[in-house]
């Protein structure tokens, strides 16, 4: 056990502690809320996650032409054979449901009259992407933002957890709570609840290049791995097809949606190229259309591809995707005109901590949703909009499992519901405001910088044996001996990547892996997974 340390006004105890504060967090928050007291703990702004910078939607089967088998078909199709079933169908057929508590609770989807407007995204048989544009994320975490004020949800802004309180209860390690460090007063804390979950995002920034916003460090796999807890398909990471190029920090996303209504992709020289390497063309899924790129590229001078998008309706292109031409244009890029030049950049991981279909994992006392977990829904391959399909409808299974449990224990009390979306205040979260321009690189930031460069040459889109073993040597000592919390995660986060690669001979999905170019099936068709005592230090 970890003791607390002393602090003349700590946070206060709480039957239940999340970290993290995008959709997965706040859904699952908002729910225990009403008859437990609930703390969220967000190392940033309370706005910053990666659900505010999702553009696309969510798919759901709510269309008139759509049916759960073809969403559940497509699912598994894109991945590759690892994903579970069972899983699938639950969240498809949960899907349409966790929609409207959204829109109930103030989300102001697209409509076409009283119907969901729908987009298309690459993989999908059917129009069923529930969107509010090209800024979804926003408008979803603005809606929870709002009903979590009216809850009067207690969140702590820059309160950064550094590591879970883990107990031996005489049966096994039980999570009895967090240590956190309040970032603005430099105390550190412990914060001891009934249960702790987890719903802190991905760790794209584990990698030079990536659409994930800085606070992407990998912090609740690595807390978790740290505690003993089971780890599953690291090595599979979603590489983005479009992120504007030259690609900033963290890279502008270019929505696939665009390539749903009609946006091809071709090389500089104007010709398509997709066609030659899927039946779907640029709307293949993304671990197809990502290689397809890199392999253009590396076949050419070009160091990025052009996304067309005169193929789109003007009016449709001006209005539906307003928010990423207008930041193609203040970026120096006019789409219309010549189109947008794009390079793959890190999108999210398939895999993290191991979970059932109620968002426990194998540790007692401690629950995950989102990005951060891994069901088996995504396989080896996510397929677009899915990722926010998972949060929300996980985050509620977690909390309705969890809140009965608490029934039991007599630990839960009913509390009334605040007012609808439509009654409460609106508000804007915005984001947390960007580190300025020019600011001192010190040796902390330096060795970040090394550690993502080693990941994207070593481990990124397409791999091999030697440059993952490279990649393990210098990582583990960093793991080990890291000065920072953030660089220690990453370097963790990265391992447990490099780590699942290895044991995947093979190439299946996002993990591509040159010496093994091939799906091995009769060794491979199964999740891989792992734990701290599996791993050497």
């Amino acid at each position: 056990m970890i003791a607390p340390s002393s602090s003349a006004s700590p946070p206060p105890d709480a039957d239940v502690v999340v970290v993290g504060s995008g959709i997965a967090g706040l859904t699952f928050a908002l729910r225990m809320a009403r008859g437990a007291s609930v703390l969220l703990l967000t190392k940033k702004h309370r706005a910053e996650s990666n659900t505010n910078w999702a553009r696309g939607g969510i798919a759901a089967v709510v269309g008139s032409d759509d049916d759960p088998a073809l969403h559940v078909a497509d699912t598994l199709v894109a991945g590759a054979g690892l994903c579970h079933g069972d899983v699938v169908a639950r969240i498809v057929a949960e899907g349409p449901a966790r929609i409207g508590d959204l829109a109930a609770w103030g989300t102001g989807f697209h409509r076409d009259g009283d119907r969901f407007s729908l987009g298309r995204e690459g993989g999908h048989s059917r129009r069923r992407i529930v969107h509010a544009g090209d800024r979804t994320g926003r408008a979803i975490e603005t809606a929870l933002l709002d009903r979590a004020s009216a809850r009067g949800l207690a969140i702590l802004e820059d309160h950064r957890v550094i590591d879970l309180v883990v107990e031996d209860d005489g049966e096994g390690p039980v999570v009895r709570g967090v240590r956190v460090v309040d970032d603005a007063g430099g105390e550190e804390r412990t914060v001891r609840a009934h249960t702790v979950f987890l719903a802190t995002g991905g760790c794209g920034r584990v990698y030079r290049h990536t659409t994930n916003p800085a606070i992407a460090t990998g912090d609740g796999v690595a807390m978790a791995f740290r505690a003993g807890a089971r780890i599953a398909n690291m090595e599979f990471v979603q590489f983005h097809p479009t992120a504007l190029h030259p690609t900033e920090d963290p890279a502008f996303l270019i929505s696939e949606a665009l390539r749903g209504e009609g946006a091809v992709l071709r090389r500089r020289d104007g010709s398509a190229f997709m066609d030659r390497h899927h039946p779907l063309g640029s709307l293949a899924p993304r671990d197809i259309v990502a290689r397809a790129i890199a392999g253009e590229l590396a076949d050419s001078t070009d160091d990025h591809v052009m996304l067309d998008v005169t193929g789109i309706p003007p009016e449709l292109r001006r209005d539906r995707f307003a928010s990423t031409l207008d930041g193609c244009r203040e970026r120096g890029v006019d789409p219309e005109v010549r189109g947008i030049p794009v390079v793959p950049a890190a999108h999210y991981v398939c895999g993290g901590v191991w979970t059932d279909e109620s968002g426990r994992t194998s540790i007692e006392g401690l629950m995950a949703a989102g990005e951060v977990a891994c069901t088996g829904l995504h396989g080896a391959n996510r397929l677009a909009s899915n990722s926010l399909l998972e949060a929300v409808v996980m985050a509620h299974r977690a909390a309705v499992v969890l809140a009965d449990d608490f029934r039991r224990e007599g630990r839960w009390s009913d509390h009334p519901e605040p007012p609808s979306g439509d009654d409460a205040a609106p508000s804007d979260p915005g984001a947390a405001p960007p580190r300025p321009a020019g600011t001192a690189v010190d040796d902390a930031d330096r060795e970040i910088a090394a550690l993502r460069t080693l990941m994207w040459e070593k481990a990124g889109i397409v791999r091999s044996v030697a440059g993952l073993e490279e990649a393990r040597e210098e990582l583990a000592p960093i793991a080990r001996t890291a000065p920072s919390p953030e660089l220690r995660n990453l370097a963790t986060a990265g391992r447990l990547i490099v780590e699942c690669a290895l044991r995947r001979r093979e190439s299946r999905g996002l993990h591509y892996l040159s010496d093994h170019p091939w799906r091995d099936n009769e060794r491979h068709l199964a999740d891989t997974t792992l734990s701290l005592a599996e791993v050497t230090p």
